[in-house]
């Protein structure tokens, strides 16, 4: 979407056929203003999608059951993979790499886990972990 200057031989035998450049023309200084206009719609969108959706999980709370030994420890544990998982299935899509976990979780309780969601946007979750009943 930027105007540069470029030699003409650049321009006309690597820039032009591989697509990568137009020809600065009003035709096509319109279409790039056109283009940025609807990709600034478009994050406008996605922005205020990602503000609902933090509204939404902010008061969300994910409950797991896993199997537990004494003390509240458990066999396994709670991964960032796993709470991805359980948001999907709830039909949020959150990416794992988004999920912030210091370590698993490995504790029976209510730990609190915190989403990173881009643009200087974050959400806390609550997980509870209960114990398999035998």
């Amino acid at each position: 979407g930027d105007s540069v200057n470029v030699k003409n031989g650049y321009a006309r035998n690597f820039l032009i056929p591989n697509n990568l450049a137009l020809v600065a023309n009003d035709k096509n200084l319109k279409s790039i203003q056109l283009m940025r206009t609807q990709q600034e719609l478009k994050n406008a969108r996605e922005r205020s999608n990602l503000t609902s959706l933090a509204k939404v999980l902010d008061k969300l709370t994910l409950k797991f059951t896993l199997k537990a030994g004494e003390e509240g420890k458990l066999f396994g544990s709670v991964t960032s993979q796993m709470i991805s998982a359980e948001l999907a299935d709830q039909g949020l899509q959150v990416n794992k790499k988004e999920i912030i976990l210091e370590d698993s979780i490995k504790e029976l309780g209510s730990h609190k886990v915190d989403i990173n969601l881009g643009e200087n946007l974050s959400a806390t979750i609550k997980v509870k972990v209960n114990a398999e009943s035998k």
